[in-house]
C-alpha cells in the first residue's frame, strides 16, 4: 500500500465533502446557478478522483510499478488543476483559469491509462483464501 496516497486521498475526501456543503449552502445567495454548477463539477471530479487515489494506494499491494506511482501523482495534479481551476473560476470569476482546466483533465486521462498499463504489464499476485 502507498500510505502517502491514502493520506492525501483522505484529506481530499474531507475537502470534497466540505466544499460540497459550501457549494450547496454557502453559494446559494452569492453566486449564479451557472457558477454553482461549475463549482459543483469541480467537487464531483475531485470526489471521483479521490476514490481513484484510494484505489492507487491499495493497488500497490498487488502491483509494484513506478507507473502506478505516476498515476497517483497525476490524479493529485488533476485534482489541483482541474477542480482547483473550477473553484477559482466559480468563486472569483477568474477567466484566466480556463486553459488550466483541460490540463487537469489530461492528467486524469493519463493517470487512468497508466493504471491500465500497470495492470496489462504486470502479473497480479493472487491472494490465497
Amino acid at each position: 500500500m502507498r500510505k502517502g496516497f491514502l493520506l492525501l486521498a483522505a484529506l481530499s475526501g474531507f475537502i470534497s465533502v466540505a466544499l460540497g456543503a459550501f457549494g450547496a449552502h454557502g453559494l446559494k445567495n452569492v453566486a449564479s446557478p451557472e457558477m454553482i454548477a461549475i463549482f459543483n463539477l469541480g467537487v464531483e471530479y475531485q470526489f471521483y478522483h479521490t476514490f481513484a487515489l484510494i484505489a492507487v494506494a491499495f493497488a500497490g499491494h498487488w502491483f509494484s510499478s513506478r507507473l502506478l506511482d505516476w498515476a497517483g501523482y497525476l490524479f493529485i495534479a488533476g485534482i489541483i488543476l482541474f477542480s482547483g481551476s473550477l473553484y477559482v473560476y466559480a468563486l472569483l470569476g477568474a477567466k484566466w483559469t480556463g486553459p488550466i482546466t483541460p490540463i487537469g483533465g489530461v492528467c486524469f486521462l493519463v493517470a487512468w491509462l497508466l493504471i491500465a498499463l500497470t495492470v496489462w504489464r504486470n502479473r497480479v499476485v493472487e491472494l490465497n483464501d
